[in-house]
């Protein structure tokens, strides 16, 4: 129980407004100690100036990368409806999204102003300004690949957000790992390919390359301890859980996301922990 903010509040309130103020003190303090309840933070909704910047900035940067090779593929174009679907937009917000897409592919679209003017609404808070970065790389490897006028792009982005090229190279390969694990995961996989762990059927090895990509996930080596695993998937549970990307700001609408990123990171974990035998 978090009782700091009151003790505190009540304290300075008294100290000012002697007793009306020690009550909103208390009442101040209460509000403190049940904001830093959840995840160690205050659960803010982005204004709705900030979240019309992130809706724009995902979506016009999404489009800007789709166009960055040529033609717009329908692979791209997929991507995202997609991801408008996830993020349940419907009427006036998807026909914004779908407008900003559309100026994402003008040739003159101001791509680092878009990028300043997001990093600035989100305040600089690096766990969301990396959560955008990994859903651009969405519409980069929509193709299966990322070609050079794409990457240019994503170097762009990653430089305006803060991110170095050694950063960016390392959330590319655990971002195609990521999209390699759930969709080997979505056809079978590991777990549908297993009657249950322990039970009569004896455990069967995931698949070679599942393996891989759930350790390139977790950004770690099959040659890592067990201690160093454990460590990055804290690392990575950290920086992607939901209730932490909602309390530095992440519009609700991209609760979904984080959710199934959460997840796949979850999944990853106990895979390798069953084949290594980690308790």
């Amino acid at each position: 129980m978090r009782i700091w903010g009151k003790l505190l509040g009540a304290f300075f309130g008294f100290l000012f407004g002697h007793i009306p103020g020690l009550l909103i003190g208390l009442w101040i303090g209460h509000r403190f100690d049940t904001g830093m309840g959840l995840q160690g933070g205050f659960r803010r909704r982005p204004s709705d100036a900030q979240q019309a910047i992130f809706f724009h900035a995902t979506f016009s940067v999404m489009g800007h990368i789709a166009k960055a090779s040529g033609q717009v593929t329908e692979s791209e174009i997929l991507v995202a409806t997609n991801l408008m679907d996830r993020m349940n937009l419907t009427g006036e917000l998807r026909n914004r999204a779908q407008a900003s897409f559309r100026e994402g592919k003008s040739a003159d679209f101001p791509l680092r102003q878009t990028l300043s003017q997001f990093r600035e609404a989100c305040m600089g808070q690096r766990d969301i300004l990396r959560f955008f970065l990994e859903v651009q790389l969405q519409a980069a490897f929509a193709d299966g690949h990322v070609p050079p006028e794409e990457r240019r792009i994503l170097e762009t982005i990653a430089e305006e957000l803060g991110f170095s090229r050694f950063e960016l190279e390392r959330i590319l390969t655990m971002a195609e790992a990521q999209m390699n694990f759930y969709r080997t995961g979505q056809g079978g996989g590991y777990r549908g390919q297993q009657q249950g762990w322990g039970g009569q059927q004896a455990s069967r090895e995931p698949p070679r390359d599942r393996l891989k990509d759930a350790y390139q996930l977790l950004g770690v080596a099959e040659s890592d301890s067990d201690q160093d695993v454990k460590k990055a998937y804290r690392k990575e549970m950290a920086k992607h859980h939901p209730d932490k990307l909602a309390a530095k700001g992440l519009p609700p609408e991209m609760m979904e996301m984080a959710k199934q990123k959460a997840q796949e990171i979850q999944s990853a974990w106990e895979m390798i922990r069953e084949v290594r035998g980690i308790r």
